[in-house]
């Protein structure tokens, strides 16, 4: 009896020191103007366009979904910014290379990559609206990234919700947390490609809302690939609900974001977030905690890089 509760014991220590790898008062010492650096930044960036905010959101995502929070998608050499979901599409690098020269002018070799793209990420949501949350510090930098991961790990936009849901699963969140999660493309624009067969192919989508993106998104493969069109038509810069009121008209521009409201077990999850938006928000925050929380490099792990771009 003694011995299984010593045991018991270390298990919660153990369980206690890897919770308390990451701090939020990390830099406090190291670096105290890290976060207010980097808040400055991205405000300024999101105030001169919009759209920045989505990007720099959507960075810190596809680094994280990918061999966790390691800053591995910034690496020019680490192959990941080619991958299907990547190319042609990530967007910010020059927005947190900057904010990296200015850390580094502040703190030398202190504050990594991954924490700057975890914090650019939470600023990013407060400067169009919406919520805020502290953000655990401490990630180190990988020296290398994954290709082939990125490819298997991030969720591409024909994802139907049964491969949403495993995709999520596969990284710790439930269904719920997936679908708040989602509710990112309240901001941001997607290419005509991603969102061509839905509009043209899928039943589950407002005939007036898929009329009105085919001007700019011609049927033919390979013709107006790249034209822009919001992901929440109604309140295109605004972190709020409204990602989630279009799905229950119909007016997801991502197959799989109908997906989420299209007679299915999300269904409720979506009414609950399209008419509560603090619900939302809340779910939202907790959520991009968990993310930020993905296999952490943290101690001896990893490196701070000098160079966001390449490994030191």
């Amino acid at each position: 009896m003694a011995s299984s509760v010593s045991v018991l014991l270390l298990l919660c220590m153990a369980a206690a020191v890897a919770s308390a790898q990451l701090s939020p008062t990390f830099y406090d010492t190291s670096c105290p103007n890290a976060l207010s650096t980097i808040k400055s930044a991205v405000t300024a960036a999101v105030n001169k366009e919009n759209r920045m905010g989505a990007s720099l959101l959507r960075l810190h995502f596809h680094d994280c979904f990918v061999q966790g929070c390691d800053a591995s998608v910034l690496l020019d050499s680490g192959g990941e910014q080619g991958a299907l979901p990547n190319a042609g599409s990530l967007r910010g690098f020059d927005v947190i290379a900057n904010i990296k020269a200015q850390v580094e002018a502040d703190c030398k070799q202190t504050v990594s990559c991954a924490d700057i793209l975890a914090v650019a990420a939470r600023d990013s949501v407060v400067a169009l609206g919406g919520p805020s949350w502290t953000v655990p510090l401490g990630r180190r930098d990988s020296t290398t990234g994954s290709a082939s991961l990125a490819n298997s790990d991030l969720p591409p936009p024909f994802f139907n919700l049964s491969d949403l849901i495993g995709a999520f699963s596969n990284k710790g969140f439930s269904a719920t947390e997936m679908v708040a999660l989602s509710g990112a493309h309240t901001i941001g624009q997607a290419q005509c490609k991603n969102f061509r067969d839905h509009i043209y192919n899928d039943t589950n989508i407002n005939s007036g809302f898929a009329s009105s993106l085919k001007a700019n998104c011609p049927q033919p493969t390979g013709s107006g690939d790249g034209n822009l069109a919001p992901l929440d038509t109604t309140t295109p810069y605004v972190f709020d609900n409204a990602y989630y009121s279009n799905l229950l008209n119909q007016k997801g521009l991502l197959h799989s974001d109908q997906e989420l409201f299209n007679g299915g077990s999300t269904d409720n999850t979506v009414r609950n977030f399209a008419s509560n938006s603090a619900a939302f928000s809340s779910a939202f925050a907790a959520a991009m905690v968990k993310m930020g929380n993905l296999s952490p490099l943290t101690g001896s792990q990893g490196q701070i890089r000098l160079t966001c771009s390449k490994a030191n």
